[in-house]
């Protein structure tokens, strides 16, 4: 649902190195792009001039007990990687893009050596960009499908063991790892991860279920537009918020609401005029909003989070694949995670508040 941006020769992991060293400050990387590839359909043209301002925000993970984050693009995924490396008896990965070479080649290692492999690709909307993946996975004696048709999977889970799910905001797709901000939770909580296996092998199986919500899970289309709408109306001091789409008029009142009622709301995105009018009435209403060009040469915002009054009494936060749209939100199979853990907050917080000071008031 995006475009690529930083070029492969930065790479992930030498662009985490970078990131890794610059403080809480964006830096400015001189980048020759060449050609910029497409993958959303709101992505636009691009200007190629100018330099890349790609914000750091502190230490790459955070987290305690059943719950650790990292952050995009400066953790890189090779903590996903070595997931599904040490898997030793079953692999399940929900996935609307897979374009990552490393990764297939990984999951067909593991059905290689007897770990019970199985994929569920979205069909909806992606299934000619999940093709490559679809036909060298079933090749390789992993056990894929096609997601139940009609609805879009825009869900990004993997499951290793039935003990560890992550749940990302980020797309399998390697060519968007090095330029775009996302997240990916880590979880090893047992109700989650039991609710995350069930939902897929209901899914798989094109079964209709109601998924589980486990301890803290945030489901389309059952739960998700209740729980962002908890975690901004908890707010009493503080919001801020990262998403990649601002088209849901449910979601943006309560923000302006919290906004007017004296919540300091900072709302951070790549600039898109189809969410002009929806920006437009939350300045209006008091909240700060901070853009970044739709360009190869600055951070495109793909998280979707809302952290509300971090580090006060209360805090509480949102992460996961849900756009702020109605299809996101009352359609799809989405999966995110809403919580009160202080290290992930204090890690998702920081790196928001980094992303903002780099950006662009609109």
């Amino acid at each position: 649902m995006r475009r690529s941006l930083v070029p492969a020769v930065l790479g992930p992991v030498l662009l985490g190195a970078v990131l890794g060293v610059a403080g809480c400050r964006g830096i400015n990387v001189k980048l020759d792009t060449g050609p910029t590839k497409h993958s959303s359909s709101h992505s636009k043209s691009h200007s190629t001039s100018g330099q890349a301002a790609v914000p750091a925000a502190g230490p790459v993970s955070a987290g305690s007990g059943a719950l650790r984050v990292i952050a995009e693009p400066q953790a890189g995924l090779s903590s996903v990687y070595r997931l599904i490396n040490r898997a030793r008896s079953s692999i399940e990965l929900t996935m609307y893009e897979l374009r990552d070479s490393t990764a297939e080649g990984d999951l067909a290692a593991a059905a290689k050596r007897g770990v019970d492999v199985r994929v569920l690709l979205d069909a909806h909307l992606e299934k000619s960009r999940n093709s490559a993946a679809y036909g060298y996975l079933r090749a390789h004696g992993v056990h894929v499908a096609w997601a139940p048709a009609g609805t879009t999977y825009h869900q990004k889970t993997l499951t290793v063991d039935n003990k560890t799910s992550v749940i990302m905001t980020l797309n399998m797709v390697s060519a968007d790892y090095a330029g775009t901000r996302d997240f990916a939770v880590f979880d090893t909580g047992r109700p989650d991860v039991a609710a995350i296996v069930a939902t897929f092998n209901a899914d798989y199986a094109h079964r209709k279920i109601t998924p589980p919500d486990g301890a803290d899970l945030v489901w389309s289309p059952t739960n998700s537009q209740a729980a962002i709408l908890a975690v901004i109306h908890a707010a009493r001091h503080t919001l801020s918020v990262e998403n990649e789409e601002m088209a849901y008029s449910v979601i943006t009142t309560a923000l302006e609401n919290a906004a007017r009622h004296g919540v300091t709301v900072k709302i951070t995105m790549t600039q898109d005029s189809s969410w002009d009018s929806a920006l437009t009435a939350l300045t209006r209403a008091g909240a700060h909003v901070r853009l970044y060009r739709n360009s190869s040469r600055v951070i495109y915002i793909h998280a979707k989070a809302v952290v509300a009054d971090a580090g006060l009494s209360g805090q509480q936060a949102y992460l996961g694949s849900e756009n702020f749209s109605f299809s996101s939100l009352r359609r799809n199979r989405e999966l995110g995670i809403r919580t009160t853990n202080k290290p992930v907050i204090s890690e998702v917080s920081a790196v928001l508040a980094a992303d903002y000071a780099g950006a662009t008031p609109f």
